[in-house]
């Protein structure tokens, strides 16, 4: 079975099964992968979730597969070392999804209509989704949104969390208005305050900058993400005139390179 990459899905996810066993095997398995635990495989689930996002951000598709199967690999890590925990195995892992997906699917897999516009299936998923934690007993409004997100994405959960119980402000102009009072808090703290309150009106300004983005209907994860990308590529060109001259960036200075800033953008790169 290990040596056999012929067959369909499932008998692919079973031979990964199987060999993440032998990695793990006490008597023959890795040693490096022995030494791992939930917590120490943890920021290698995050990483690999976010290499799949790259490579859908800069439309390689002939890398996603690859990452795809890093990120199933990583399910199925977690999935043995519960089991050998005697917490869950893979096979319950996967009835588990399965059972989630059709119950909050009751207009495809029930009798309800899928007459529906978008945004009423999207209600309906939450009001699926609130019964789901009230039968963990999951009682406070912001219960279960989970600690590990990225800071920026689990800010806009917990905001649409309020907002739905009416907690938000009724249009932009408030959001902006809040955005410049915690500006100049930030100036305020910077000016009289010690590290540990900068940061924390630092924070305040970047949480309503979430809330901004919420309200403008802007994921602000994917926006950062993007700005990256463009700072990047700019900066890129940068070095690359720079390199033309006979000059890394260290031998420049800050005209020099604004104005490559300058032409980068005139020239469209994005």
């Amino acid at each position: 079975m290990l040596f056999d990459d012929s067959g369909d899905a499932g008998a692919q996810m079973r031979r990964l099964k199987a060999i993440m066993a032998c990695l793990r095997d006490p008597q023959s398995g890795c040693p490096w992968d022995l030494e791992q635990d939930f917590a120490s495989i943890v920021p290698y689930t995050i990483e690999e979730a976010h290499e799949v996002a790259d490579a859908i951000e800069r439309g390689a598709w002939d890398e996603l597969e690859g990452e795809l199967g890093d990120l199933a690999l990583q399910v199925v890590y977690h999935a043995q070392m519960a089991d050998e925990a005697g917490h869950f195995d893979l096979t319950g892992v996967l009835r588990a999804i399965c059972a989630k997906m059709i119950a909050r699917h009751p207009h495809v897999f029930g009798n309800e209509t899928r007459d529906k516009s978008a945004a009423q299936q999207t209600e309906d998923w939450e009001k699926i989704k609130a019964a789901e934690r009230a039968g963990r007993a999951e009682k406070g409004v912001l219960d279960g949104v989970a600690l590990g997100l990225p800071a920026l994405t689990r800010a806009l959960k917990l905001q649409k969390r309020a907002a739905r119980v009416g907690f938000d402000w009724p249009t932009t102009k408030e959001v902006i208005a809040k955005i410049a009072e915690e500006a100049r808090e930030l100036e305020e703290a910077r000016e009289v305050l010690g590290p540990d309150e900068i940061a924390e009106e630092y924070g305040d300004l970047l949480f309503v900058m979430v809330n901004l983005g919420r309200h403008l209907g802007l994921d602000p994860e994917a926006a950062l993400r993007a700005a990256n990308g463009k700072f990047a590529r700019r900066f890129g060109h940068i070095e690359r005139e720079l390199a033309k001259r006979g000059k890394t960036p260290a031998e420049s200075d800050l005209a020099e390179m604004d104005a490559l800033w300058d032409a980068a953008k005139a020239a469209g790169i994005k």
